[in-house]
């Protein structure tokens, strides 16, 4: 197979500049970008809710290049939304607390959260999701399996969602316990086959587990819509570095197992796939973590050196290793969580400071 490319999502809230509560405006954004020719519905989308933002990068096989079109739609993002009167965020999720969320006018959306009730009402958090191209079912079921065990290492990098409606939760990702609730949500144990993924895809339809494809919220799963391993595991980032590293990680690890002769982990269960998951939004990188090919607790330097000895040839291949290489003592000083909780120290207990710094970083590029 040629290159594998990799593209994002990144879903964005869109916050009151005077309140710096969460704000449902959506609507009056997208209306703004298609009055101005900003292209809304190739890069800019709604969300379950209105207070959120998708934006989409196209696929690419060149990390600068990523990097590039996430600050690119960030800034088309906030030149629509200051149209409307309001600012965007990259945030797990919402710091303070405000109105109650509204659902996007839709007719899918208003299902869901008719059927689904108060468990919907997470789903205004904000995730980052990374495609990366696979040849066919097969071998995107392949590379979801192997990937289990080292995914939950992609969100305790990512982990940017402390504080949830003027509350730290004590977490580092918030985002990803309050989407856990969801029941077609989580780790998933091996399925072996697309023929054995789809007739548990199925399965849960049919339950009614999940309306659709597009409701199957494996941490990891297959596009419904592109022929693509979509992770889907990671908080959005506020660093667009630290969303490329993300994304430059997760095309490694299919590529390892791909093209590389296979990740070094065994099969997990479900048990401790949802241990290692607790643990990363638990701590970040502030403390241990499962080794991915050990199962025992390890310190997180030790776990992210490992991942990095692991996919070095496919970083290395595709021109990544250096900017893995310096990434990784930046996320283990100073991760999403940490800047977080540090700006709400040093302003003593300043929710509205935290999301200024979250709307200044978001848009810096």
């Amino acid at each position: 197979m040629d290159r594998r490319t990799m593209g994002v999502e990144e879903e964005l809230l869109l916050v009151d500049p005077e309140t710096r509560a969460a704000v449902p405006r959506a609507e009056q954004v997208l209306r703004h970008a298609a009055e101005h020719d900003l292209d809304p519905l190739e890069e800019l989308d709604h969300e379950l809710f209105a207070h959120q933002l998708e934006t989409r990068t196209p696929p690419v096989t060149d990390a600068a290049e990523l990097r590039g079109h996430l600050v690119r739609l960030r800034r088309r993002a906030a030149l629509a939304a200051d149209g409307a009167g309001v600012l965007t965020a990259a945030s797990g999720a919402v710091p303070l607390p405000g109105a109650p969320p509204r659902t996007t006018r839709d007719d899918r959306y208003l299902t869901m959260v008719e059927t689904y009730g108060e468990v919907a009402r997470p789903g205004g958090t904000c995730g980052q999701h990374v495609h990366v191209r696979v040849d066919g079912d097969e071998e995107g079921v392949r590379a979801i399996d192997s990937l289990a065990p080292w995914l939950p290492v992609l969100l305790a990098i990512s982990a940017n969602s402390p504080f949830y409606h003027g509350r730290d939760t004590r977490y580092a990702s918030w985002r990803s316990q309050a989407w856990a609730q969801w029941p077609s949500a989580g780790p998933t144990e091996a399925f072996g086959s697309a023929a054995a993924y789809h007739a548990l895809s199925r399965q849960l339809i049919a339950s009614g587990a999940a309306m659709d494809q597009g409701m199957l919220y494996f941490d990891a799963r297959l596009s419904a819509h592109q022929p693509t391993v979509e992770v889907r595991i990671a908080d959005v980032c506020t660093d667009p570095d630290d969303a490329t590293l993300v994304a430059v990680l997760a095309r490694a690890l299919v590529c390892r197992e791909l093209d590389g002769g296979g990740l070094p982990a065994g099969r997990w269960r479900a048990e401790l796939l949802r241990a290692s998951r607790w643990r990363a939004a638990r701590h970040g990188l502030t403390d241990r973590l499962l080794d991915p090919v050990t199962g025992v607790l390890e310190p997180a330097r030790a776990v992210l050196e490992g991942l990095l000895a692991a996919v070095t040839d496919q970083l290395e291949e595709y021109g990544d290793a250096d900017l893995v290489r310096a990434a990784i003592p930046r996320v283990l000083a100073e991760g999403g969580a940490t800047r977080q909780r540090a700006v709400h120290e040093r302003s003593d207990g300043s929710l509205p400071a935290v999301v200024d710094d979250l709307v200044r970083r978001t848009n810096a590029g």
